[in-house]
């Protein structure tokens, strides 16, 4: 799919009017102040909206970005802006706070209170708009986890960050009827983001529930390569009895056995068939995804894919296959 804007499409001289357009289109009305002179300006962007959310992917030469008083008098939808680092770093300031924001992070700003961006290495970053009244949070606790730098220190936030960069970067769900059925869970994540950011534990409950199964599938996905990873180990990790856990699941349509082995075999297939499928061994890719027997590896891919993991391999590199054939028949020759 190609991207909404790219400027190596676009005159130099109309490329602030037409990125000033996309970007108040797509998600904030903001001033921006773009650092290179117009004939070094550049910005791709992907648009996409699912269900309340509006989303825009967007790398750009160095600006600024600014939400001004009276750019905040015009808003009719007070919203909560989500910026999410991909690589380099930024800082953002609202309400007398800054933060600075590096790859893996994000923060929030309220679009009905002033606050700057500020991209000096370049922008790189998914950008998401949500309206507050869907969070249903308390004022206070919002103005309270603004401008922070949501991260490693919060158990949640990476968690948060890897949802919504995936939905960022999602083709289909736009017109899908799938839309809000992924929005959904991703509102109560970030809600127990911030609730968890803010200490409050009493209201932390409900979320933190509502997100529970989008955890443990998280946690599995981060746990697929442990040949040890357990029913006992995952109900563990999140607190609750492995019956809660299998309960959980079944609520959200999950087998926990068949989810498992489908994300596993799922990796072997994506290893196999990459330029590096060659440099190991059938077993070792099944192992290095918790697979430790090599037939029962064997059987349940061709299951799975009509195909075995060899074939697969050979299917997927058929240069490397032939001249390792090449070279078996020039052994057998020369002895």
């Amino acid at each position: 799919m190609s991207p909404a804007l790219d400027t190596a499409f676009i005159r130099p001289k109309d490329r602030e009017e037409v990125i000033r357009h996309a970007v108040w289109n797509s998600v904030v009305v903001v001033d921006i102040d773009h650092r290179p002179p117009a004939s070094e300006i550049s910005a791709r962007m992907d648009i996409n909206t699912i269900g309340p959310l509006r989303i825009s992917s967007a790398r750009a030469t160095a600006a600024t970005l600014r939400r001004t008083e009276q750019l905040v008098r015009k808003d009719e939808e007070p919203s909560l802006f989500l910026s999410l680092q991909v690589t380099g770093t930024s800082m953002g300031t609202q309400s007398g706070r800054e933060c600075v924001l590096r790859p893996g992070e994000f923060a929030v700003f309220r679009s009905n209170a002033p606050y700057t961006l500020l991209f000096d290495e370049g922008v790189d970053s998914h950008f998401l708009r949500l309206p507050l009244a869907a969070l249903a949070l308390p004022d206070r606790l919002l103005r309270d986890t603004t401008t922070v730098a949501l991260g490693s220190g919060n158990p949640l936030a990476p968690l948060a960050y890897s949802y919504f960069s995936q939905l960022a970067a999602s083709k289909d769900l736009h017109p899908s009827a799938y839309a809000d059925a992924a929005v959904a869970p991703g509102i109560e994540l970030l809600r127990a983001v911030l609730i968890a950011q803010h200490g409050d534990s009493g209201p932390a409950r409900a979320p933190l529930e509502a997100t529970l199964s989008l955890r443990i599938t998280h946690y599995i996905r981060e746990h697929l390569a442990d040949p040890g990873l357990s029913a006992a180990q995952i109900a563990f990790a999140h607190g609750i009895s492995v019956r809660h856990l299998y309960v959980v699941l079944a609520e959200s349509g999950i087998s926990l056995g068949d989810w498992i082995r489908a994300r596993r075999l799922a990796e072997c297939k994506r290893e196999l068939a990459g330029p590096k499928g060659r440099l190991r061994t059938i077993a070792a890719t099944g192992r290095s995804w918790g697979f430790v027997n090599a037939t029962h590896f064997s059987k349940v891919f061709k299951d799975a894919y009509g195909i075995s993991p060899r074939a697969w391999r050979d299917r997927c590199h058929p240069r490397a296959s032939v001249r390792s054939a090449l070279d078996a028949s020039a052994s057998a020759h020369a002895s």
